[in-house]
């Protein structure tokens, strides 16, 4: 590890010298490529060198005691070192985790997918508490989202709603939202006051560029039709909705929410890539089944991953065992707990498989 690490030191210093380069300077393409290199390097250079500076003082510490004899000192360097040791072992634990393969697609936009499952009108309107709940996380982070497509009920909720949230590092923070969350609440229709379960499924996944899914025009077939709202109501006089069909996969992106037929069907692609991306990305992890699959990172769809009690305030997280005791916060978008204790699961884990 430490052997990497000088490495990535060394690399690290090389840059420095090449950006101060006035022909590289020049080079925008390639002052640009090594400015990012630089920058992703930039944090664990700066651990490795306080991991270096404390294990310096840990070991002179450790020297002025062998040779210390007057009490006061001899316990004020035994608090100093066992101060410096914990320093040492939490700054060599976030080295390890640094170093660890980075997700390619972590720095990506997402297209989120939030589909009302087992409880009808209910879980509707709790699907449209999930989008609510996701577009604050989303403003907190100064992030943009659009909506790309929806299927709105007439009690305020949505059978199925897509969006997009566009920021750096969305995907590395949404991704382990995918599977299937659940509600327990008594709902307002509910005249005897009983709690009714109710479920809904997130699919996070990451935006796909064309570069990336070659899509070929003559495998698709595009039907323009009338957009309807709730309740079938056609809401435009014009065929603006669009749907895609991908032939050789049979996936179907349908998108109305524009008044334009052009915008409908940007929207659309877009999904579609989305879509494609990732069951090319299952099927790739499908076939590197030897190779590590973590519980926290999979997302299957079909898995429950959350449970959102409503008369306990509670909130558990199945996957890590996690219950906090904020719902209302939760659901108005402060997720940061949840996403931090579950990014955490997940390095450990990947940490122990390397072990």
């Amino acid at each position: 590890m430490f052997e990497k690490l000088e490495a990535l030191e060394q690399k690290y210093e090389e840059l420095n010298q090449k950006l101060s380069d006035p022909q590289v300077i020049s080079d925008q393409a390639a002052f640009q490529k090594l400015a990012k290199t630089h920058a992703d390097l930039e944090e664990i250079v700066t651990e490795f060198r306080a991991y270096k500076a404390a294990r310096q003082d840990l070991n002179d510490a450790e020297d002025l005691l062998e040779d210390e004899h007057e009490p006061d000192m001899v316990a004020m360097l035994k608090e100093e070192i066992s101060t410096l040791e914990e320093k040492v072992e939490k700054l060599e634990q976030k080295l390890r985790i640094l170093l660890l393969p980075k997700d390619p697609n972590d720095e990506k936009n997402v297209i989120v997918e939030i589909r009302g499952g087992t409880g009808g009108d209910e879980a509707a309107l709790f699907a449209g508490s999930l989008f609510r709940m996701y577009s604050r996380y989303a403003e907190e982070k100064r992030w943009r989202v659009e909506l790309m497509s929806s299927s709105p009920t007439e009690l305020g909720g949505f059978k199925e709603v897509i969006f997009m949230i566009e920021g750096k590092g969305a995907y590395s923070r949404l991704k382990y939202e995918s599977g299937v969350h659940r509600v327990q609440r008594i709902p307002a229709t509910e005249s005897g006051g009983r709690i009714h379960t109710s479920t809904a499924t997130v699919a996070v996944l990451p935006e796909a560029e064309e570069v990336e899914v070659d899509i070929d025009p003559n495998d698709l077939r595009i039907d323009v039709y009338r957009s309807s709202g709730p309740g079938g109501q056609s809401v435009n006089t014009t065929d603006s909705a669009v749907r895609i069909t991908h032939l050789p996969t049979g996936l179907v992106v349908s998108c109305q929410d524009e008044k334009s037929q052009h915008k409908n069907r940007e929207k659309a692609m877009k999904i579609l890539r989305a879509r494609l991306y990732d069951m090319a990305k299952a099927a790739a992890e499908r076939e590197q089944a030897e190779a590590r699959r973590s519980q926290v990172g999979t997302g299957e769809r079909s898995e429950r991953v959350r449970t959102y009690n409503f008369p306990q305030g509670r909130v558990t997280d199945h996957r890590i065992g996690l219950t906090l005791y904020k719902l209302d916060a939760i659901l108005d978008g402060d997720l940061d707990e949840v996403i931090d204790a579950l990014t955490t699961a997940d390095q450990l884990e990947q940490l122990q498989a390397l072990e």
